[in-house]
């Protein structure tokens, strides 16, 4: 199995602190404009959530791995719901990579598998390297266009 790479953590809790700091500045509106704030709740309240975040970021880094299997890329996911899934390569549509302007500084990319059946199905692979996810969207399009010739009535 794989695992994703350690900078995707600094993206998770990045994230986890911008939504605190959100709720930071809602906190400080609510007590502006409706109900007078005790500042240490507020503050208190701001800092579980970044402690929460940051907490949350490292278990969803160590439960997070992938593994291209014989017949399906096979991921494992989750923290508080773990999530098994298995990506038929005879069901890929399409594989992206992608990588938006935080992951690009920190020089990661993201692999998204789109696959045939059902809404929403696609999966996506964050934390790779830039030469990884080009890689692995090669590689999982030749599996799935050698797994058409398979299947093929």
């Amino acid at each position: 199995m794989e695992t994703l790479h350690s900078r995707i953590r600094l993206v998770w809790v990045g994230r986890a602190v911008l939504g605190a700091a959100v709720l930071g500045f809602a906190l400080l509106a609510v007590d502006a404009w409706l109900v007078s704030l005790p500042v240490a709740a507020a503050v208190g309240v701001v800092a579980i959530v970044v402690v929460l975040g940051v907490a949350h970021a490292v278990v969803h880094y160590g439960r997070w791995r992938f593994e291209l299997q014989d017949d399906a890329l096979y991921l494992e996911r989750g923290v508080v719901t773990f999530v098994e899934t298995a990506v038929p390569f005879v069901r890929v549509q399409h594989v992206d990579t992608q990588f938006g302007p935080i992951e690009r500084a920190l020089g990661l990319s993201s692999v998204v598998v789109y696959t045939a059946g059902s809404r929403n199905a696609d999966v996506r692979i964050p934390g790779l390297t830039p030469d990884r996810a080009r890689t692995l969207q090669d590689t999982l399009r030749d599996l799935a266009v050698a797994s058409e010739a398979d299947d093929a009535v």
